[in-house]
């Protein structure tokens, strides 16, 4: 999908320094990936110990990889 965004030069700049992108949108990508493991991380730990989530680190691995294999691009 095709999206016109206006991005703040320097920002993008520093943010393909720091991840080593080679191009924009790469550094996009990157970023995007990024937001949403971090955000699914908040979500796990705020279930942590409420008993509404009943997961062994067997499970996540399993959901970690179904995730990856779903946002693995062609």
């Amino acid at each position: 999908m095709k999206t016109l965004v206006d991005i703040d030069d320097a920002s993008l700049k520093e943010a393909m320094i720091v991840s080593g992108a080679s191009s924009k949108k790469e550094t996009i990508m990157l970023a995007l990936e990024e937001l949403i493991k971090s955000r699914l991380r908040q979500q796990i730990k705020s279930k942590r110990g409420s008993g509404i989530l009943h997961m062994n680190f067997s499970d996540l691995r399993k959901m970690r990889r179904r995730r990856e294999k779903a946002h693995k691009t062609p």
